[in-house]
């Protein structure tokens, strides 16, 4: 009874998976036959049905949409083939495809026209005439511009003058004299640069240090440490440092400064009674007195800016050893990478050549040269 009963029940349920897939056949047929009957007069209103509901889903999704200019066209284009009472199918409101509708108009009626006026100066006349102020101080937009007649381009002299302006370029009698950089560049020969910088010790005591530069050679000369700068003090380094110089004193000509209160006119009379003329730099212009301020930058980052100092004795020691480097080792770019005060001519480096290493400042610099 039991198996029959098992029987049973396993072909009723094989008779409804019969009966469900004869169902769906004869519904899909169905569908399929009325779909073919209504395709030619019903198959877009259905497609639009479909379209409108994916609209509608969308926009609960979407907050404002992004349209592209191309989208605005589309849009504005479009609302002129539908009646007023059918707009609000579109998703922007009827006040927004109006001024799309205007401004497609407004575009396609819009013509390019020349400006009026004269024709802008070509960008190389107007490259030409700056190189000519900058390389001729002493010429005026006149001369400049006669010069601009012999290389071919006539323009006024008014255009000139418009073009220097515009670029912030001083008249010809302001430009005569020369610029910081040329003067530095003309007498580097025969100057000497000189600047403060200070070192806080461990201790918070702040020490400062005074320096002479030859701008010639980039050689160095630490002319005193201390905490208390005097106006006394000062002028007695100057004295001590032209005593070092000894016949090399004589080839300055120039002693380019800041306007620091710690130079007093004492220090300024010891370098004039030599024959050295003095020079201030311009106020709040630390770019004008590069040489020494590029040295300083120089000595903190290898040196004083890498150590602990204890105070003025430990200070005076670090900047000895350091110059001594400085000075007698390491290369310099404006000098064809070679130091201020070479020992000796540098052999051609071999195969076989030995190069030892000799620690400065207990290593926190090396040295290298060939084994002897």
């Amino acid at each position: 009874m039991r198996v029959r009963a098992a029987w049973d029940s396993r072909r009723l349920s094989g008779y409804g998976v019969v009966t469900a897939s004869l169902v769906y056949l004869v519904l899909r047929q169905l569908l399929q036959m009325l779909t073919q009957l209504a395709r030619d007069d019903g198959a877009k209103d259905v497609e639009l049905l479909v379209l409108r509901h994916q609209v509608a889903v969308l926009r609960r999704q979407v907050h404002r949409p992004k349209l592209e200019p191309a989208d605005r066209v589309v849009l504005a284009a479009l609302s002129r083939l539908l009646p007023r009472p059918r707009w609000p199918i579109f998703f922007v409101t009827p006040a927004t495809l109006l001024r799309w509708h205007r401004q497609l108009i407004a575009r396609h009626w819009t013509y390019p026209h020349a400006t009026p006026g004269r024709p802008p100066i070509a960008r190389h006349i107007r490259e030409l005439v700056l190189r000519l102020a900058r390389e001729n101080p002493a010429w005026g937009h006149r001369r400049i511009q006669g010069e601009l007649v012999g290389l071919g381009h006539k323009i006024a002299a008014s255009t000139v003058w418009k073009i220097l302006h515009q670029a912030g370029v001083d008249p010809a009698p302001r430009r005569t004299g020369p610029t910081w950089q040329q003067f530095l560049t003309t007498q580097a020969h025969a100057m000497l640069a000189c600047d403060f910088f200070t070192v806080d010790t461990v201790f918070l005591k702040r020490v400062y240090v005074l320096f002479f530069l030859e701008v010639a050679t980039r050689r160095v000369h630490v002319a005193g440490v201390t905490a208390h700068p005097t106006g006394a003090w000062v002028a007695q380094q100057a004295r001590n440092l032209l005593m070092d110089l000894n016949e090399r004193a004589d080839s300055v000509r120039f002693l380019l400064r800041d306007r620091d209160a710690k130079f007093t006119a004492v220090f300024d009379t010891v370098f004039t009674a030599a024959g050295i003329e003095v020079i201030r730099t311009p106020p709040q212009a630390p770019r004008a007195n590069a040489f020494a301020e590029r040295w300083v930058g120089t000595v903190r980052r290898e040196c004083t800016d890498r150590m602990l100092i204890v105070g003025e004795r430990h200070l005076t020691a670090v900047l000895a050893n350091y110059t001594r480097h400085y000075n007698e080792h390491r290369p310099h770019r404006s000098l064809g990478q070679r130091p201020p005060e070479p020992r000796s001519d540098v052999a051609e480096l071999t195969a076989a050549a030995k190069v030892d290493r000799r620690p400065v400042l207990d290593g926190l610099i090396n040295e290298y040269a060939q084994a002897a």
